[in-house]
């Protein structure tokens, strides 16, 4: 699970596990010295960082991305369009779908069980025992291993919020951009749209261009606004840079000219707005050359598991009737609702929409439930190992939403009761996203 240094409470945050057993230990001690009452600061980050040599003042170029939804995404294309110009890249990334190394990359490669070990063992010792948070200990991990190994640039994604995440102990960044906006951490981050911006924003650096997408008028108000305290150069959507998707092709422009590429990859409509960005940010800058062609590249290259993933192997999916579809997203947020529902209904050839969902019992499961059609069948699953909604509760608001739905104690039970070819999206959480990986594959890798 993600968070930031105003993360949730140690009591609610199911903590990662690993098939190492060394490896598993350290997390069990690393998510032990979570404080219970978290203040919103950076100051313990700060100094168990001091203690380890300042390992943040010493990366490659980064580019930092914040967002409520798409963040991740933009992560996978910067990081494509870099790996495609022939760039070393590290990546940190949150929450894991199946194993916790998913969260650090190390110049283009998942890190193995025992680097991670040495890191943990060597992180916590410094930290002598003292209450950090989860995430900000294990940032701390990652910016260990960035400083140490080799590589050309790092691409880092905000846990949660972007002022007071653990992630903006990074003063310099090369690069930052925020993806789309939408209501979610209410507890953390505020009630409203403006509030979370400004949050958001909270990782504009003085010098720096900060990328965003497009917003409402008075959202991108409030950005321009803590930018321009920060005294970051403001690069916006609409105004410096825009993306749009048409005739089969991605077009792009901005100040430096005009662009023409293929469509990215990764399914739905939202991701040309996910893959404009990435190209904004890393035409924003010049000190590490992507050449027309590495974006190109980018757009086929680009992989982020759980993101309107189609599954077309593996015992889960061996369980439907032949002819039909399974999709896998992890949205569970409204805004994130709405792009997966557009995304899968304009899906062809057509066929009957089946939702396969379980859902954290902290999200807003009106405002998700109401993005898909009246009448949509769905089959609401626990999220095991996670303070979920019961299958019987997420059903009862499923019908409040106008859905019709049933319940099932597993995702193989749900799977296995289709009697005729459907459309299935397994959606509603990124925990019931990495079960499933899980249990049918692929891992990520």
């Amino acid at each position: 699970m993600s968070g930031s240094a105003g993360g949730v409470s140690g009591p609610t945050m199911p903590r990662a596990r690993s098939d190492d057993a060394v490896l598993d230990a350290l997390l069990a001690a690393a998510y032990a010295l979570h404080p219970r009452e978290i203040d919103l600061t950076l100051d313990r980050l700060v100094r168990l960082l001091g203690r380890l040599g300042n390992p943040h003042q010493k990366l490659p170029p980064v580019f930092h991305v914040a967002g409520t939804n798409g963040k991740g995404s933009t992560v996978a294309f910067v990081r494509a369009g870099l790996e495609a110009a022939g760039l070393r890249v590290h990546c940190y990334t949150s929450p894991h779908l199946v194993r916790f190394n998913e969260r650090i990359r190390l110049a283009g490669a998942l890190i193995e069980d025992e680097a991670l070990a040495e890191l943990l063992r060597e992180v916590l010792a410094k930290g002598g025992g003292q209450p950090i948070t989860f995430f900000e200990l294990t940032t701390a991990v990652a910016l260990l291993a960035f400083s140490r190994v080799p590589a050309d640039a790092c691409v880092i994604e905000v846990g949660m919020g972007g002022r007071m995440d653990a992630t903006n102990v990074i003063q310099q960044p090369l690069v930052t951009g925020i993806a789309a906006l939408g209501l979610d951490h209410q507890q953390f981050l505020g009630n409203t749209i403006l509030a979370i911006a400004g949050e958001k924003a909270g990782i504009a650096k003085k010098g720096v261009p900060l990328v965003t997408a497009r917003y409402p008028r008075t959202v991108a108000a409030r950005i321009a606004e803590v930018a321009g305290v920060a005294g970051a150069k403001l690069l916006m959507r609409g105004d410096d840079w825009d993306a749009a998707g048409y005739e089969g092709q991605l077009h792009y422009r901005d100040g430096a000219g005009r662009l023409t590429l293929p469509l990215p990859r990764l399914a739905g409509g939202h991701q040309i707005d996910n893959a404009g960005l990435a190209i904004a940010m890393l035409r924003a800058q010049d000190r590490l050359a992507v050449p027309d062609g590495a974006l190109r590249a980018a757009m086929g290259w680009a992989e982020w598991p759980a993101r309107l993933q189609r599954i077309s192997a593996g015992p889960l999916f061996e369980l439907l009737p032949e002819g039909s579809e399974l999709w896998l997203d992890g949205a569970h947020n409204p805004s994130a609702g709405r792009a997966l529902s557009s995304a899968v209904l304009a899906c062809k050839p057509p066929l009957p929409l089946l939702l396969v969902c379980g859902m954290l019992g902290s999200k807003d499961h009106d405002g998700f439930l109401k993005c898909f059609p009246a009448g949509t069948r769905l089959i609401a699953v626990p999220v095991e190992g996670h303070a979920g909604l019961s299958p019987f509760e997420l059903a009862a608001k499923a019908a409040a939403a106008g859905l019709e739905p049933v319940t099932a104690d597993t995702l193989g039970e749900a799977l296995a009761r289709l009697g005729q070819p459907a459309r299935v999206l397994v959606c509603g959480s990124l925990h019931l996203a990495g079960s499933f990986l899980k249990e049918n594959g692929p891992l990520p890798v």
